[in-house]
Parts: structure tokens; sequence; C-alpha cells
């Protein structure tokens, strides 16, 4: 026997209604975020990995936090190495919300986007954080008025992993410029032709190799110098290898050319390897031929 038809386990009337009582809700107790959605430029197809990605859109939609007491996750984790952050946070979306200000801009027909997908970003303006979307959970409530209203999306801090920031909003953009591991070329304003244009790649031809790399930021604050910090680096040849002064360096889509004064390597802010050299120069003398033994 079926269910008694005379009797409607929720109308289309009352979920739309049901809906907009949930999205009124967020909209005054939620936060404003980004929401940031992983493009795989290449990945290992043998060990399934995804070798670079990067982040060319950002979305601004209301979410609810569903912590009340702080951030879940280990927290501040103390330990030989540093300190390491570990806060996690579930955000809650209400999906006609999500369908309608990053899902129709996002899917197309080789890639449907029918909900938040994990390894993408959420930046929550009201702490500045970035989290990364773990898992999500889109059976809770499970179908009140036959329906499924939101999103459960549980995300953990985002640690950054040379990936490329191009979304368009500044603050979000900076993670590039401060965490990844540049180099930065100075040169005299006057002797540049042409205007680099920043996010284009620049290439120096170094004899059997040549290196690219990305124009992460211009600096002009040096009278009479300019200032490049170049980051995504590399040699085509697969190897290491460093910029010269030497040859010229030249933008791909500027077409401005100019041979660096000097070269500098600007270590980020949050990394530790002179902190550890200079403390194991107490430790280890490594001018012995066997510093760790007998010779």
């Amino acid at each position: 026997m079926t269910i008694n038809r005379y009797f409607a386990q929720g109308s289309i009337s009352e979920q739309r209604l049901y809906e907009d009582i949930i999205i009124e809700s967020l909209k005054i107790y939620g936060q404003d975020t980004y929401y940031i959605p992983r493009e795989i430029v290449n990945r290992d197809r043998i060990f399934d990995d995804d070798v670079v990605s990067r982040f060319d859109n950002s979305y601004k939609i209301e979410m609810y936090i569903e912590n009340v007491e702080g951030f879940d996750g280990e927290g501040d984790l103390f330990s030989k190495f540093g300190v390491e952050i570990r806060d996690a946070c579930t955000f809650i979306c209400a999906r006609r919300r999500w369908e309608n200000e990053v899902a129709q801009y996002e899917s197309d027909t080789d890639k449907p986007f029918f909900r938040p997908r994990e390894g993408d970003l959420i930046y929550l303006t009201l702490s500045g954080s970035m989290f990364e979307v773990t898992s999500v959970e889109d059976e809770t409530p499970f179908y009140q008025l036959n329906n499924l209203p939101v999103f459960r999306i549980r995300a953990e801090l985002f640690a950054y992993n040379d990936e490329d920031f191009e979304t368009g909003v500044d603050v979000i953009d900076s993670v590039e410029k401060i965490h990844s591991q540049t180099q930065i070329m100075t040169f005299p304003l006057t002797s540049i032709t042409g205007t680099f244009e920043l996010g284009e790649f620049v290439t120096q031809v170094n004899g059997t190799y040549t290196m690219k790399g990305e124009i992460l930021d211009i600096d002009y604050s040096d009278s009479g110098n300019a200032k490049l910090y170049i980051g995504h680096q590399g040699a085509t040849d697969g190897e290491y290898h460093v910029w010269t002064t030497i040859n010229p360096i030249t933008g791909d889509k500027s077409g401005a050319t100019i041979t660096p004064v000097t070269i500098q390597e600007n270590i980020p802010f949050d990394v530790q390897n002179d902190d550890f050299e200079i403390v194991a120069d107490d430790i280890i003398d490594f001018s012995e031929s066997n510093p760790f033994g007998e010779p």
C-alpha cells in the first residue's frame, strides 16, 4: 500500500518557503566568504596526484559558521619543528544560493558543478583565514519537507604549496606573494624598454636552458629602481638552475626586456631555514669532512 496521496509531505511552495527562511537566516547570522574553485593544471595520472593547481576565480557568498566556541581541529600544535596551526571549521551554505552564485558560472558541459568540491578553498573575511574543503555533507538535515536545502562543508586551514592565485581579489592573491619562494630582481627604471605587466611570465635564455617565472609583484618604491618579484620559477630542461645578471629577461605579454642588476632570494617570513642554520652552526662543525662521525 502506498502513502496517503491526500497528505503532501512537502509541496513545492512549502519547500520554497523553507528555503527562503534558511537563506534569510544565513544572511542575518552568517559571514561573508569567498568560494575559490581549484583548477588542476597538470594531474599525475599514475599516482593520481595534482602536481600544479591554480585558483583563477572567486565568488562572494554568505555562509554560517557552525562553530560557536572557536575553531575545531587540533588548534595550535607546538613541536620541535615550530608551531603548527591546525584549525578546522564547518560552514553551512544554502543550496539555492550556491547554485545561483557559484554553480551557474563554473558549470559547463564537460565539468558539471553539482556541489562544493573537496580541494576548493573558502576565504573567511571575519578572521582573514583560508580554509580548504575536506568533505561535504549534502543530506543534513535529512529530507525535511522532502528537500535538501543546505550543504554542510567541513574545511581545514589551508597550507600554501606554490599554487597560483589570480582571483582578482587583492587580499586573496596576496597569499601567493607572502608565502611563495621568490627571486627579487632589481634594475634601474631608465633602462627599461617597455613596462612589465603583473601576472605575466618572463623568460631568460641561458645557453642550453631557459629560465621561466611569473611576476607576482612589481615594486617602484625604491627611488630610481624597480623590483620584480618572480615566483613559480624553473628551467626548461627540468634541472636546477638560477637566474643570472648576464642575460636579459623578457615579458611574454608586454615584450619588455631588461638585464637584472642584482638578484636576491626572497624567503617567506614563516620559513625557518635561517633559524635552523644558525642553531646548527653551534652544534655541528660543517668544516669537517665528516661532521656526523669519525673521519
